[in-house]
């Protein structure tokens, strides 16, 4: 078990009441969650999920994009020869997200038990979710079973900045955005838990080391705004039985 799992925030919790918790600050915050990741990171967080689409940009067949939301990235996947899923436990959020537009399926579920049958999603994305997974290692297990084998798996998430950003980073992460939470959602202690959790997800390096423990090959990651957040890849061996 990884510092996230068996926690919620600065509290120790069992997985059961951590699924609570989260599932109820998803549902505070829908109606609003668009509009705080604008303010939180000024818009740069749509330059990164274009990047994450721009790499999924060459794959067709079924895509998934886990923990979805309200779909904006799954409009960003949308395309010719796909079919785009939003997978997401929230049924507040995806209810947010469905009045916008866009060919798109809806699907409640969890990353720890994706409704979906093995071997049969081509590209599997999540952005800004996989750290609300109860169990991050069942859910890269996960998202392994149900990739097509070649199966392309991307995981945008806030990582550790470059040393010299850190302290700018962690004075307007633990002041500010708690603050907007409060002004602008009224739910400043959802937005206290994001901040949290963002530091009990693994770094790159750490991140990329329990993908390859789980089964996925060609991992690699890239820095996106000097490492504030970073864009994991990686696939499913073509063999079922190779794991590296």
């Amino acid at each position: 078990m990884n510092d996230l799992d068996g926690s919620f925030g600065r509290h120790r919790v069992g997985p059961d009441e951590r699924r609570r918790r989260i599932r109820r600050v998803f549902a505070a915050v829908a109606a609003r969650y668009d509009l705080m990741n604008d303010l939180m990171s000024a818009g740069i967080h749509r330059l990164w999920k274009r990047r994450l689409a721009r790499d999924a940009a060459g794959a067709a067949g079924r895509v998934v994009d886990l923990a979805g939301g309200t779909g904006d990235v799954a409009r960003l996947l949308a395309g010719p020869g796909r079919t785009v899923t939003v997978c997401d436990p929230s049924l507040a959020m995806m209810a947010a997200g469905r009045g916008r537009g866009g060919d798109i399926l809806w699907v409640a579920g969890e990353a720890e038990a994706l409704p979906f049958p093995d071997d049969s999603v081509d590209v599997l994305a999540v952005s800004f979710g996989l750290r609300n997974a109860t169990r991050l290692d069942r859910a890269l297990a996960e998202i392994r079973r149900v990739l097509a084998p070649g199966g392309l798996f991307l995981c945008l998430e806030f990582s550790r900045p470059r040393a010299w950003l850190r302290p700018f980073y962690d004075l307007y992460s633990f002041f500010v955005i708690p603050r907007l939470g409060a002004a602008v959602a009224r739910e400043p202690a959802a937005y206290q838990y994001l901040v949290e959790s963002i530091r009990r997800f693994p770094d790159q390096r750490g991140f990329a080391r329990l993908m390859r423990e789980q089964g996925l090959a060609r991992v690699e990651w890239r820095n996106l705004s000097f490492g504030i957040a970073a864009l994991h890849s990686g696939r499913k061996p073509e063999s079922h039985g190779s794991r590296r």
